[in-house]
C-alpha cells in the first residue's frame, strides 16, 4: 500500500472506526502526513478528539473547516474534498494498526533524515550536528505501546503467571549479599552503599563491576570522583588478582596476557566514563547511553555511578535556593527513573554525616545531606569498619533498607576486604556467628568489636535496629 492510500485509509478509519482510532490517535503526528490538505484534516480530527474525547462525524469535520479563516481558498476546497471522500471501510483492525505503526516509523525516520540534511547544509540554525544522532535514535524508537494499565479482574491470569515467573536478577559473588537480595539485584532499581571516607565504597562498586563482567554482563561505570584510568586500574587489580601498586611493574607482554585471559572468560563489556565533579546529571547519562548504543552497539545490563552526592540534578539548578534534602532527593529520583527507563539496576554510593562518621553502628539518620535518598532507594546498605575490623581485613555490612526481602534477617554480616587488590570476599561462617549468635553473657568491659575479635557470641545484641 503506497503512502497516499494509507493516509486516506488512516483518516477514514479515524472517523468511522472508534476502536482503531483510540489505539493510534496518540501516536500519529501532523508531520507524518505528506499533503498539506491531509495535515489540515488530521489537525481538525485531533482537535476534536482532544476536546471531546471522541472522533468527529463527517458533518462536524466539514463545519470545523468552514469555521477556519486561516485557509486559502485552494486549501479549503481541497480539504473539503478530502473530507467528502472519507468513507467507512471494512478492514481488519489488527492489520490496520500494524500498517499504521509501520507508516509512523517510516515517516519518523524520513523526517529525521531530512532534518539532519538541513542541519548539515546549515539551513537549520537551531541545532548543531551533535543533535543528529539524537534525532535518528528518537525516530528509530517510534513504536505503538498500547498498554494502558493492569485490569485487576481481566488480567488475573497474567498476574498469576507473573507470580510464577522467576524475576531476572544480577547475582553477586558474595554469599550474604545474595542471601539478603534473594539471589541478586533486580532490574529497574536504585541501590546505595553508605560509608565513611576510606571505608571502601568505590572498592565495593569496582569489585561488583568486575564480578558482573566475569559473569558475561555489560557494565557501565560512571565516575565523577576519579579519573577513568584510576577506576580501570582498580578493576584491573581485582580481575588480575594483583596489588594495585604492582600493576606498573608488569611487563606489557604479561599484562596483555592477563587481559587476553579475562577476554576469553567473558562475553561482557565494561565501559568507564568520567565526568567532572558536580556537573553531570541523569540527562547526560541518558545521552551517553544513546551514544554508546549508536557508536559501540553497547547497552549496559547494570550501571555504577560513583557517586550520587557529587552528581547534579537535571530538574534543579545548584545555583537555585534549594536545600540539600530536596536537591539530593531529586538526584536520587532522576537516577531511579533512568534505571526504570533503561531496564537496568543502578548502584551508587553516599557519604555518612558527621555523627555517622564516628559511629560504629550507623542508621538511616546518619545519611549525609538528605534523608530523601534512602526514601528513594530500593536497597540501602551501610559499610562499617573500625580499627578492630580493619585488623581482621573485614567490613561489616548493615541492612538499613531492603525492598527485596526482610531487612531484619541477616541484619548485619561481615565480608572480607583486600584493599590492595580491590576485592571483597566471603569470610568463614564463624565470623558471621559472632555477629548473629543468639546469646551471650557479657559485662561489656571492652568494645563490642574487640569481643568479636575474640570469638564471643552475639556481641552486637545491643546495637540499634
Amino acid at each position: 500500500m503506497n503512502n497516499l492510500n494509507i493516509e486516506n485509509t488512516i483518516l477514514s478509519n479515524l472517523l468511522y472506526n472508534e476502536d482503531y482510532s483510540r489505539k493510534v490517535i496518540v501516536f500519529l503526528k501532523n508531520d507524518y502526513f505528506q499533503s498539506n490538505t491531509d495535515k489540515i484534516v488530521f489537525e481538525e480530527i485531533q482537535k476534536f478528539y482532544s476536546k471531546y474525547n471522541a472522533m468527529p462525524s463527517k458533518p462536524a469535520l466539514a463545519l470545523a473547516l468552514d469555521s477556519r479563516d486561516d485557509l486559502s481558498s485552494t486549501d479549503y476546497e481541497e480539504s473539503s474534498h478530502v473530507v467528502e471522500m472519507l468513507v467507512k471501510e471494512d478492514t481488519n483492525n489488527e492489520w490496520l494498526v500494524d500498517e499504521t505503526e509501520k507508516f509512523c516509523k517510516d515517516k519518523a525516520v524520513y523526517n529525521a533524515i531530512m532534518e539532519s540534511i538541513s542541519i548539515i547544509d546549515g539551513d537549520d540554525k537551531e541545532h548543531t550536528q551533535g543533535a543528529i544522532p539524537g534525532l535518528l535514535s528518537t525516530a528509530l524508537a517510534v513504536s505503538f505501546d498500547t498498554h494502558i494499565g493492569h485490569d485487576f479482574l481481566d488480567n488475573a491470569e497474567e498476574r498469576y503467571e507473573f507470580y510464577q515467573r522467576k524475576e531476572e536478577r544480577i547475582p553477586f559473588d558474595i554469599e550474604y549479599l545474595n542471601k539478603i537480595t534473594k539471589g541478586g539485584i533486580p532490574r529497574k532499581t536504585l541501590n546505595i552503599l553508605m560509608a565513611g571516607t576510606g571505608v571502601g565504597k568505590t572498592i565495593g562498586m569496582c569489585h561488583m563491576a568486575a564480578a558482573n563482567l566475569t559473569t558475561g554482563h555489560n557494565v557501565l561505570y560512571i565516575t565523577a570522583e576519579m579519573a577513568e584510568e584510576r577506576i580501570a586500574e582498580r578493576i584491573d587489580a581485582n580481575l588480575m588478582d594483583v596489588e594495585v601498586d604492582s600493576l606498573k611493574d608488569l611487563s606489557f607482554e604479561r599484562y596483555s596476557k592477563k587481559i587476553a585471559n579475562i577476554q576469553a572468560k567473558t562475553k561482557g563489556k565494561l565501559i568507564v566514563k568520567e565526568y567532572p565533579t558536580s556537573t553531570a546529571h541523569a540527562g547526560h547519562f541518558r545521552h551517553l547511553l544513546k551514544e554508546l548504543a549508536l557508536k559501540k552497539n553497547f547497552m549496559p545490563d547494570i550501571i555504577y555511578i560513583d557517586y550520587l552526592n557529587i552528581c547534579a540534578s537535571q530538574r534543579l539548578s545548584g545555583a537555585q535556593n534549594v536545600n540539600s534534602y530536596t536537591y539530593v532527593k531529586a538526584i536520587a529520583e532522576e537516577l531511579r527513573g533512568l534505571a526504570v527507563e533503561y531496564n537496568v539496576p543502578i548502584w551508587s554510593a553516599t557519604q555518612v554525616n558527621r555523627t555517622g562518621f564516628s559511629s560504629s553502628d550507623m542508621g538511616l539518620e546518619d545519611t549525609s545531606e538528605s534523608f530523601g535518598l534512602p526514601a528513594t532507594a530500593d536497597l540501602f546498605l551501610a559499610l562499617i569498619q573500625t580499627e578492630e575490623l580493619q585488623e581482621l581485613n573485614q567490613v561489616m555490612v548493615k541492612q538499613l533498607k531492603n525492598r527485596y526481602g526482610d531487612e531484619n534477617l541477616n541484619k548485619r554480616f561481615v565480608i572480607g576486604i583486600n584493599k590492595s587488590k580491590m576485592k571483597w570476599y566471603d569470610v568463614e561462617q564463624d565470623a558471621q556467628t559472632d555477629i548473629m549468635g543468639d546469646s551471650i553473657e557479657d559485662d561489656k568491659p571492652e568494645s563490642v568489636f574487640a569481643a568479636a575479635k575474640k570469638g564471643r557470641k552475639n556481641v552486637f545484641k545491643d546495637f540499634k535496629v
